[in-house]
């Protein structure tokens, strides 16, 4: 199969486009056929390399695939072959009490397709029957595979971190980047009064469109000021944050008393300064989130096919085009997601 992969970690550099084995489906497990795969930031993390972290090489990256079965492996009872489906990236145990609790994604065997597992930079890709959702035909693959990863780990910080109710108010951070534009449509549906950041005014305008009630260029205002200008001193209820240190201590200052800050990313840097005396004098709660359970999927997937979410594509690159698709991720010049397709 033809498909993008390194051999060794570090720069962009290190993506090949060429050959690979077919990879073979074992028990319980079905062949997917890739026909879209979105990009991630953990996309370049993971081929730069994370500490801890040990892939089989040759590696395929990739967590969003969308695409169809084509061969199913033993064992397996899984849907005829030319299903189109949608691929969950988490992968537990399905045995320990936190799976079937229905909080897989804290399973102490996790692991992630395109992190841990290989993904779909590839042709094919093998994945376990129980991460197959059903693709509805309005939907298309490439628009399909701006959902799992962003939608899924939003829906954790919003619903079942923060606890996000109407009528309250919510900072998000890169209202253009994946999370950001997930984000806003899912604390729309709350009936949040919504607040987001973007880089420049055309992105403030595009996260305003999808349900944000103000918008600030942070290149060119202080958040902070405009979120207390806003809130009229207030503060907000709930910050989303996935960038780091750069915007880490002043988002901590943009919360009201007993307030909420959800992080699942550090883009910026992972070792941000905190004044302890604002969390424990306001009463401030600080919660991690990555991904989410495999529920809300098949739950995300039914609001897109009503039209009450709306995946974010930016743009499509041909698969063997990945390293111009990754350059810019890194230099933030998408409005939602980027994704690759199979020409």
């Amino acid at each position: 199969m033809k498909a993008v992969y390194f051999t060794e970690h570090g720069d962009i550099d290190k993506l090949t486009y060429g050959d690979l084995p077919d990879p073979v489906p074992g028990p319980d497990e079905v062949l997917v056929r890739v026909r879209a795969c979105g990009l991630n930031h953990a996309d370049r993390w993971v081929r730069q390399g994370l500490p801890m972290l040990r892939v089989p090489l040759p590696f395929t990256l990739g967590q969003d695939i969308s695409g169809e079965v084509v061969a199913v492996g033993p064992t397996a009872d899984a849907p005829p072959g030319g299903t189109r489906v949608l691929v969950n990236p988490g992968v537990g145990c399905g045995r320990c009490e936190r799976c079937l609790s229905g909080w897989d994604n804290l399973c102490a065997g996790y692991r992630l397709i395109g992190k841990n597992i290989p993904g779909g930079y590839a042709e094919f890709v093998r994945v376990p029957v129980q991460n197959l959702v059903p693709l509805p035909p309005d939907l298309s693959f490439a628009h399909a595979a701006c959902l799992p990863a962003v939608f899924i780990t939003t829906w954790n910080m919003i619903f079942d971190q923060a606890k996000l109710e109407p009528g309250e108010w919510i900072l998000i951070h890169a209202g253009g980047s994946g999370v950001g534009s997930a984000a806003i449509q899912l604390a729309r549906l709350v009936g949040a009064n919504i607040i987001t950041t973007a880089g420049t005014d055309e992105k403030v305008e595009k996260a305003k469109a999808l349900g944000a009630h103000h918008g600030i260029n942070y290149k060119t205002h202080d958040f902070l000021h405009e979120v207390r200008r806003i809130t009229k001193k207030r503060g907000v209820d709930v910050v989303i944050e996935h960038i780091g240190e750069d915007v880490w201590e002043r988002s901590l200052l943009c919360l009201t008393t007993g307030g909420r800050l959800v992080t699942c990313g550090a883009t910026s840097g992972y070792l941000p300064k905190t004044n302890l005396r604002h969390v424990f004098f306001r009463n401030l709660r600080i919660l991690g989130a990555t991904t989410g359970s495999k529920a809300s999927l098949f739950r995300i997937v039914q609001l897109a096919h009503e039209g009450k979410l709306a995946p974010v594509l930016d743009r499509v690159f041909p698969v063997k085009d990945a390293r111009h698709a990754q350059e810019l991720l890194e230099q933030r010049q998408q409005f939602g997601k980027l994704v690759l397709v199979h020409e």
